[in-house]
């Protein structure tokens, strides 16, 4: 194996408990996985499973999407939230049809320059559709590690060189047994090592742990806030995307003016949907999701 303390007690719990979902499944398509990757992206899967399931009868391949436009992207996206992933994805299956014959590439650095693909989702879809060993930390494996390793609650807010090293210090040398240590350390922290209520009697490393080791002490950094959502432009901007996305047809001014009784707030968040590509003006007044 490798230097990794934690690998076979994870590995071992991942293969007892690991959840059934569809883009895990040993024939999941390289362009699934990496659907699933960005719908994942600060939603959770029971959100995520219809959506997903969705888009992928709709869309089976980067081809399909690329067939359509935009502005269905973003209908299919629905209530998932922050949609302007789907303009990403979007844009992706753009290029991979266009550039890549319709084929998700297996290289790390040609994931990385697809539109939209940051580096926990290159290294996310080259290990999980691939078997490549990359280092992969999202929220759950920041967490798991910064416990386990650190001895501190929380990792930091934004990620750092030394979170990169670790991750890396830990990567089982063989390259399939790396991707499953990578999903397998992502679950954990999704099910066991969660962020508000851990469940440390059901940890497997729970005797290796060093947050666990020092009497689990509580985070001593920022504090830290949980979103709003209530009352904010994020709201306004759903309610105005709800209206165009039931909508077979261009709508005209009133009805998005009937979503939010404060207009500035209301003029703002329609602003900001068009500076960011998920509302198209169109010049008789009317308004569209993008062509």
């Amino acid at each position: 194996m490798s230097d990794n303390p934690y690998s076979t007690a994870v590995l071992a719990w991942y293969e007892a408990n690991a959840r059934d979902l569809p883009w895990r499944e040993p024939g999941a398509s390289p362009w699934s996985i990496l659907v699933s990757e960005i719908m994942l992206q600060q939603t959770p899967v029971v959100r995520v499973l219809p959506a997903w399931r969705a888009w992928m009868e709709r869309w089976p391949t980067p081809s399909d999407l690329a067939k359509d436009s935009p502005g269905e992207a973003v209908r299919m996206w629905d209530r998932l939230g922050y949609p302007r992933r789907a303009l990403r994805l979007h844009a992706c299956a753009t290029v991979i049809t266009e550039e890549h014959d319709g084929v998700v590439p297996d290289d790390h650095a040609t994931l990385l320059a697809l539109p939209g693909i940051g580096a926990y989702t290159a290294a996310a879809v080259a290990s999980f559709a691939f078997g490549q060993r990359h280092a992969i930390l999202d929220t759950n494996v920041r967490r798991v590690l910064a416990r386990a390793e650190t001895g501190i609650e929380y990792p930091p807010k934004t990620q750092t060189k030394s979170e990169v090293t670790l991750a890396e210090s830990l990567l089982p040398p063989e390259p399939s047994v790396a991707a499953r240590w990578g999903v397998a350390v992502m679950e954990l922290g999704a099910l066991v090592c969660t962020a508000r209520s851990p469940k440390c009697v059901d940890c497997p490393i729970a005797n290796q742990c060093a947050w666990t080791a020092a009497g689990r002490p509580a985070h001593s950094g920022p504090p830290r806030r949980g979103q709003t959502y209530a009352g904010t432009d994020r709201q306004v901007r759903g309610r105005l995307l709800a209206v165009l996305r039931d909508s077979a047809v261009p709508v005209p001014k009133e009805a998005l003016d009937a979503v939010w009784d404060d207009r500035v707030q209301r003029e703002r968040a329609l602003d900001a949907l068009v500076v960011d590509g998920l509302v198209d003006p169109l010049e008789d007044g009317r308004y569209a999701l993008p062509s």
